[in-house]
């Protein structure tokens, strides 16, 4: 079970020191034990509660009200939250209750019934990506286990591979050309598979170097490929505190490329995006970005 300090419990959920105290000890949201030297230390119990009870916040919940709930009104109300945006409610909840009997074949089953109806960008952005946002959401209620997680995400990650080896690779020198990369240490790479997907199928340049990429690996690859823009999902690394030396470091790096940036860590986070960088909210507006891009003059 981790163990953290309120600093780490600050970066890893974007709520302010000042403000989980205050929570604290106005209506007792956390219990947080003490260390010998009376310092706070929380488990995965009080992360889990504490982005509950931010995300009810966040959509309107008081937090007097929230401290009035029990854990389990809590979780019923962030799981209708949840479906009261969904677009595919019925095949998500099939996605959900195959995973939780590890049935491999029922959830290959719906989502390959989504791809065949709606094409494959489509089912993803309407199914898959609001899937795994739930995975997200039923593991901070505590009711999925990370061996659920393992099990869908293989599943998706051999969906997303054959779908991208599909596609044409081009050589051409008239199209703008993509580095895609994880930052070293940062492991959650389906996101980065669909930006991969979403370029090939425009037909652009792709450099697919994947997770834990150190940066003296990404500049040497920078040298050899020379990419109009770069792309990356940030979830759990570099920590919060961490990320925006990081970020400065890769526009002072390569300061004649874009960056297409994403992730869990720049939600409330107040990061200042150099003047090179873009934040994606999700991928449909990156698939947007990358139209509006291909539309533009020739690439030399």
């Amino acid at each position: 079970m981790g163990q953290y300090s309120i600093k780490e419990l600050e970066q890893l959920t974007g709520i302010k020191a000042h403000t989980i105290r205050i929570w604290e000890s106005r209506y007792g949201i956390l219990k947080p034990k003490r260390s010998e030297t009376n310092i706070r230390t929380y488990d995965d119990d009080d992360l889990k509660h504490i982005l509950n009870v931010s995300l009810l916040n966040q959509n309107g919940y008081k937090i007097s009200k929230i401290a009035c709930m029990s854990v389990c009104q809590i979780g019923d109300a962030i799981l209708s939250l949840s479906e009261s945006r969904e677009e595919c409610p019925h095949q998500i909840s099939a996605l959900v209750a195959a995973m939780v009997e590890m049935n491999e074949e029922r959830f290959d089953k719906v989502l390959s019934t989504v791809i065949l109806q709606k094409g494959f960008e489509a089912a993803v952005n309407l199914l898959v990506l609001p899937f795994l946002k739930k995975i997200g959401i039923l593991w901070q209620t505590g009711n999925i286990n990370p061996a659920h997680e393992h099990f869908v995400s293989n599943i998706i990650r051999q969906k997303f591979i054959v779908a991208i080896d599909g596609q044409i690779i081009l050589s051409g020198s008239d199209v703008p050309r993509f580095i895609l990369f994880l930052p070293e240490g940062e492991l959650h790479e389906l996101g980065l598979l669909f930006m991969q997907y979403i370029l090939r199928t425009r037909q652009v340049r792709v450099l697919y170097l994947g997770q834990n990429l150190p940066l003296a690996d990404l500049i040497k690859a920078y040298e050899g490929f020379r990419p109009n823009y770069f792309c990356t999902i940030i979830t759990s690394v570099p920590a919060r505190a961490e990320l925006q030396a990081y970020l400065n470091a890769l526009a002072a790096q390569f300061p004649d490329s874009g960056f297409f940036v994403s992730g869990y860590q720049f939600v409330c986070n107040e990061i200042i995006l150099p003047s090179n960088f873009k934040y994606i909210t999700d991928m449909q507006a990156f698939s947007r970005e990358v139209d509006t891009l291909i539309a533009e003059p020739v690439f030399s």
